[in-house]
C-alpha cells in the first residue's frame, strides 16, 4: 500500500550536472522497474530517449493520412467544378481534364499535410500547457541552460517516496527534489 504523501506531490526529480550521468540513470532506473519518468536536458540528447524508452511518434500516419485526404479533397473539388457544377467545353477537349488538375491537387495535398502535421504534433506532445509540475523546483530553470535532469512520477507502480528518493540519491545525483502539484 502507498503512502499518503503520493497524492501530495507529482514525483521526484534528480538533478545531474553531466549528459552520461542522467542517462546512465535513466537506464538504471528503467531495469529497476520504474516506467513513467522523464528526462530533461538543454539539447537533444538521443541516449537519454533510448534509455527512457521513448516509442516512436505517430505524426508520420498523422501526416500520410492528411495528405492523403488533400489529395482526394483536392481533385474532388477540381473534378466537382469543372464536371459537374460548371462544365465548360473548351476546344473540343474532356470535361475530365485530370493534367489539369495536378498543380491545385498537389498544392491541396502539401497543405493538408502541413496542417496534420503541426496540428498532430500539438496534439501528441499535449501542447499547448503552459503549467507543469515540475517547473514548482526551484533549480529546474537551469534545465535549459547546464542542468540534466530525470523526474519518476509519484503515478508510477514500483513508486514509493523514501525507497525511490534513497535510489535517485544512489545514482550519484546532485541534489534529489520532490515535484509538488
Amino acid at each position: 500500500m502507498k503512502p499518503a504523501i503520493t497524492a501530495e506531490i507529482y514525483g521526484l526529480m534528480a538533478e545531474f550536472h553531466e549528459p552520461t550521468d542522467v542517462v546512465e540513470a535513466a537506464e538504471r532506473a528503467y531495469t529497476s522497474g520504474y516506467r513513467k519518468m522523464d528526462g530533461y536536458s538543454p539539447y537533444p540528447l538521443e541516449p537519454l530517449g533510448e534509455a527512457l524508452h521513448l516509442h516512436h511518434s505517430r505524426l508520420p500516419l498523422l501526416v500520410l493520412i492528411g495528405g492523403v485526404l488533400g489529395f482526394v479533397g483536392g481533385f474532388a473539388l477540381c473534378y466537382w467544378s469543372s464536371v459537374i457544377e460548371y462544365p465548360l467545353n473548351i476546344g473540343g477537349k474532356p470535361l475530365n481534364s485530370w493534367p489539369a488538375f495536378i498543380p491545385p491537387t498537389f498544392e491541396t495535398t502539401i497543405l493538408f499535410a502541413c496542417l496534420s502535421a503541426v496540428i498532430g504534433m500539438l496534439a501528441l506532445n499535449g501542447l499547448p500547457q503552459p503549467y507543469h509540475p515540475v517547473f514548482n523546483v526551484p533549480s529546474f530553470v537551469r534545465a535549459s541552460q547546464d542542468r540534466f535532469f530525470l523526474a519518476i512520477e509519484a503515478s508510477d507502480p514500483k513508486f514509493n517516496p523514501s525507497a525511490t528518493k534513497e535510489f535517485l540519491v544512489g545514482l550519484r545525483a546532485r541534489e534529489v527534489n520532490n515535484i509538488d502539484h
